[in-house]
C-alpha cells in the first residue's frame, strides 16, 4: 500500500486507471482461460504456492490479532481467497485477512461476538455488491491519500499495541480493547516480563529483518515462513519454554464448515454501522490493491466486478467461519513477483492452505506465540507508512494545501488510535469537506486540483 500511495501522491492523474467497458459484472477467469496452456499453469501454480506460504503465518496472526482463532484466519484466506479469484476483476488480486481489519474485527467481537461479527461481514458482502452493480467502483478509491495515510498509521500502531503481551510474555488476565488501554496494560504489568518470551521473539523479528538480505534464497523463501519453521523447531527440538498456539487454542484438521449466520444482531445499529464500516474500508483496500497489481503487470481490472467478487469473498467468508477479508496488497504483489498471471494462482493458493489445514495441524500448533507478536510487528512496521508521513509534510504544494493534508493526516491518524476506525474516516472526511465549502465560498477556481 505505502509504495502505491507515494505513487499517487506525486502524480493522481498519472495514476487514474484508464477504465475499460466492463458491464456490470465480467470475472477476469473467464477471459484468462482462453488459450491458457500449461507453462500457465505450472507459473500460476508455482505462485500460488508460495503465497500460500506467505499466507499461512500471516493469516494465523492476523486472526489472533483480530480477536478470533486460527482456524478463522485460515478459513477467511480459503474461502474468500478462492472465491474472490474467481469472480474477481484482477487476474492476480489474493484476498484474506489483512491488518487493517484487525481492530476493528476486535472491537466487534469483543461488543457482540463471532455471531455478531459473522453477521455484519455476511451484510458488509451484500453491501459491496450493491455498489458493483451502482457501477461506483471508479469512485471509492478515491478517498483523499491523507486520510488513508492516517488511518493506515493508526491501525499499525494500534497491532503493534494488541502484541505487546505476546512479545514480553507479560502475564495478566485482562483483555483491553482499546488501543490506549492496551498501552497501560503493558505499562501496568512489565514487570511481569518473561525473559526468554522476549528474547524468543526478539531473535524471530531478527530473523524477519535479515532474512531478506540473504543472497539468492532471501527474496524466494518469505522470512515469516522461516522464522515460523525455526520456531517449530526450536520448541519440537530444543524443547524452548514458550508459549504456543496449541497450548492456548484449539486447531481441528478439518475443511471450513457452512454455517447459516444469526442475522437478528443487525436489528443492533452498531452492529449494522460495523457492516458498513467493514464495506467500505474492503472496497477501498481491494481497489488499491487492484491498483498496485495493474502497475506492476500493466493490465487493467475491471473496478465493479472486484467489488462484486468482494462482497461475495466477504459473504462466503462469513458463513464459513471466517472474519471479513480484502484484496492484500503484499500477497497480491508477491503473487506478481513469483509468476502469476490468472486467477487460477490466488484459486491454487486458497487450495494449498486448505490441504495444510487437513494435514498440517500439528505443526501449526507448534507455532510460539512470541513468533506470531513478530510477525505482526513486522506488519505494523511495513502498513505504518512514515515514509508516506514524511512526503505529506515535506511535500512542496500550495499553502493552504499542505495545511489541509496535514491536518487531516494527523486527525484521522489520532483519532484513529484514541478512538476508532469510525471516528477517524468520518472526522477526516468532514475536515475535507468543510474546507471544499470554504474555498468554495472564497471563489476558488482550481477545486480539483486542489483537493484531487
Amino acid at each position: 500500500m505505502n509504495r502505491f500511495l507515494e505513487v499517487s501522491s506525486m502524480n493522481a492523474e498519472a495514476n487514474e486507471t484508464v477504465m475499460v467497458n466492463e458491464g456490470v459484472f465480467r470475472p477476469k477467469l473467464l477471459e484468462c482461460l482462453k488459450g491458457y496452456g500449461f507453462s500457465q499453469l505450472t507459473g500460476d501454480l508455482i505462485a500460488g504456492l508460495i503465497v500460500a506460504i506467505i499466507a499461512l503465518p500471516l493469516s494465523i496472526a492476523l486472526a489472533l490479532a483480530s480477536g478470533a482463532g486460527p482456524e478463522e484466519g485460515l478459513y477467511t484466506a480459503i474461502a474468500a481467497g478462492f472465491v474472490v479469484s474467481a469472480f474477481g476483476g484482477c487476474k492476480v488480486q489474493i484476498a484474506g485477512p489483512t491488518a487493517a481489519f484487525a481492530t476493528i474485527v476486535a472491537g466487534i467481537i469483543a461488543r457482540n461476538g463471532m455471531a455478531g461479527l459473522a453477521a455484519s461481514a455476511f451484510a458488509a458482502g451484500l453491501i459491496i455488491i450493491v455498489l458493483g452493480l451502482f457501477k461506483l467502483g471508479k469512485h471509492i478509491h478515491k478517498m483523499p491519500y491523507p486520510i488513508v495515510v492516517g488511518f493506515t498509521g493508526g491501525i499499525a500502531i494500534s497491532i503493534l499495541f494488541g502484541q505487546l503481551k505476546d512479545f514480553f510474555g507479560l502475564a495478566y488476565s485482562e483483555k483491553p480493547v482499546e488501543t490506549l488501554d492496551k498501552l497501560l496494560c503493558f505499562f501496568k504489568h512489565i514487570g511481569s516480563t518473561d525473559s526468554s518470551t522476549l528474547v524468543f521473539a526478539s531473535a524471530a523479528l531478527a530473523v524477519i529483518f535479515i532474512w531478506p538480505l540473504v543472497p539468492r534464497i532471501g527474496k524466494r523463501i518469505p522470512a515469516a515462513f522461516i522464522a515460523v519453521v525455526l520456531g517449530i523447531i526450536a520448541v519440537s527440538v530444543f524443547k524452548a519454554d514458550v508459549k504456543t498456539i496449541g497450548g492456548l487454542y484449539v486447531i481441528r484438521p478439518q475443511a471450513p464448515r457452512f454455517i447459516v449466520p444469526d442475522f437478528r444482531p443487525l436489528l443492533d445499529f452498531t452492529v449494522l454501522s460495523d457492516a458498513v464500516v467493514i464495506a467500505l474500508l474492503a472496497s477501498v483496500e481491494s481497489l488499491l490493491s487492484a491498483k498496485v497489481a495493474d502497475e506492476m503487470t500493466g493490465d487493467r481490472h475491471y473496478p465493479n466486478t472486484e467489488l462484486i467478487a468482494q462482497g461475495l469473498g466477504n459473504m462466503a467468508s462469513a458463513v464459513f467461519g471466517g472474519i471479513p477479508a480484502t484484496g492484500a496488497i503484499a500477497r497480491t504483489a508477491a503473487n506478481i513477483k513469483n509468476g502469476g498471471k490468472t486467477p487460477i494462482a490466488g484459486m491454487f493458493h486458497a487450495i494449498a492452505l486448505l490441504l495444510s489445514l487437513l494435514f498440517l495441524v500439528p505443526c501449526m500448533s507448534l507455532i510460539p506465540m512470541p513468533v506470531i507478536a513478530a510477525i505482526l510487528f513486522s506488519v505494523a512496521y511495513n502498513m505504518s507508512g512514515w515514509r508516506n508521513f514524511r512526503n505529506i509534510i515535506t511535500e512542496r504544494v500550495a499553502k493552504d494545501k499542505k495545511i489541509l493534508n496535514i491536518v487531516e493526516l494527523f486527525a484521522t491518524f489520532i483519532l484513529t488510535i484514541c478512538f476508532d476506525l469510525i471516528v477517524a474516516i468520518i472526522a477526516g472526511i468532514s475536515i475535507h469537506v468543510v474546507a471544499y465549502l470554504l474555498h468554495f465560498r472564497k471563489g476558488k477556481q482550481n477545486l480539483r486540483k486542489l483537493f484531487q
